[in-house]
């Protein structure tokens, strides 16, 4: 029996993808939550992978020159990538801060709210138009949601708060890679999108640190672990070129399927690992009935591609900018 070795080595990468962002998503968890680490700086947690991250492109781009940086003029600095970089840093700081009050699994739970909040911020752009169908869908998702939401034991109002307007922060975001960079015809992979947006998230960090956290932490009794903070920024890292590769081997569509198989993955996990991630039948139910709204809006921009031979408006977005999401 001959082995397909392009399949086994797409599988590989999916594979290492999954194992990776599970990993970081745990291991921020882990770092924050005053019952394991106790680190609960999530804004430095952030600005640390974007230092690291940003540092790390600029040696691959400057010494190594492993990637050309693009053409890039003041006017779309300034009117593409800051604004990018400044929902890209809302994301993240809100999706981190979000693991302080509510459990992975509720987190996972939440994150199929992602295709509405993306859908509803196109319309708005006027990158997508509303259509019955796919409303229809985000609606069914909506449902799931609640019902999630319900069944949760440890529900923290704060904690959804958080989560839910990070995933709001990063659609927005989506959208605005597709309406800005594309008008300016440019193309960023992970190194070139780091290499610009990350120094820029985390000057965006630093204000809310300064204002927030750094008053906390001349106070408190810090445990920095040098070796802790590298290797979460180095799995960060890993997880964004994971992502490039698996991308660049299969397509957008297929990095969503297996983001979907790794949140049940995840699910299953966290309540092994952290025992409070306890889950209930109405969570299961919930997130099933959302999954199922989640599986039909991918299907359907699926038609759409194949009927007009382009890129649905998450596609262009994850293949050009998808960084560090956790």
């Amino acid at each position: 029996m001959m082995i397909n070795k392009p399949l086994l080595l797409t599988y590989l990468y999916l594979l290492i993808y999954i194992l990776l962002s599970s990993g970081v998503i745990l291991y921020n968890k882990w770092v924050l939550s005053p019952k394991y680490f106790n680190f609960p700086f999530p804004i430095t947690l952030t600005m640390i992978h974007m230092g690291f991250s940003g540092v790390v492109a600029f040696i691959l781009v400057r010494i190594f020159k492993v990637v050309a940086p693009v053409k890039m003029t003041f006017e779309i600095y300034a009117t593409c990538v800051i604004p990018i970089s400044a929902f890209f840093a809302a994301s993240l700081w809100f999706g981190n801060t979000a693991y302080l009050h509510i459990s992975v699994a509720f987190i996972q739970m939440l994150k199929a709210l992602m295709p509405v909040a993306t859908f509803f911020m196109a319309v708005i752009c006027g990158t997508d138009k509303l259509r019955c169908d796919v409303f229809l869908n985000m609606l069914v998702v909506s449902f799931g949601v609640v019902i999630s939401s319900y069944g949760e034991i440890h529900f923290n109002v704060v904690g959804t708060v958080y989560q839910v307007t990070g995933i709001f922060a990063e659609a927005l975001r989506l959208v605005l890679t597709q309406v800005l960079l594309q008008k300016k015809g440019l193309t960023l992979n992970p190194i070139t999108s780091l290499y610009y947006i990350a120094p820029c998230s985390f000057l965006f960090l630093f204000v809310p640190w300064f204002l927030l956290e750094k008053p906390g932490m001349e106070v408190s009794q810090i445990q920095f672990n040098f070796w802790i903070f590298f290797s979460s920024a180095v799995c960060a890292l890993a997880l964004n070129f994971s992502i490039f590769l698996v991308i660049g081997r299969t397509g957008a569509v297929t990095i969503r399927v297996a983001g979907v198989l790794k949140d049940w993955i995840l699910i299953a996990l966290s309540t092994i690992i952290f025992p409070e991630s306890a889950i209930t039948g109405l969570n299961i139910i919930g997130y099933a009935i959302a999954l199922c709204g989640v599986i039909m809006y991918n299907y359907l921009k699926v038609k759409d591609v194949r009927a007009s031979n382009q890129l649905p408006i998450e596609a262009i977005p994850e293949r050009a900018t998808k960084i560090n999401r956790i």
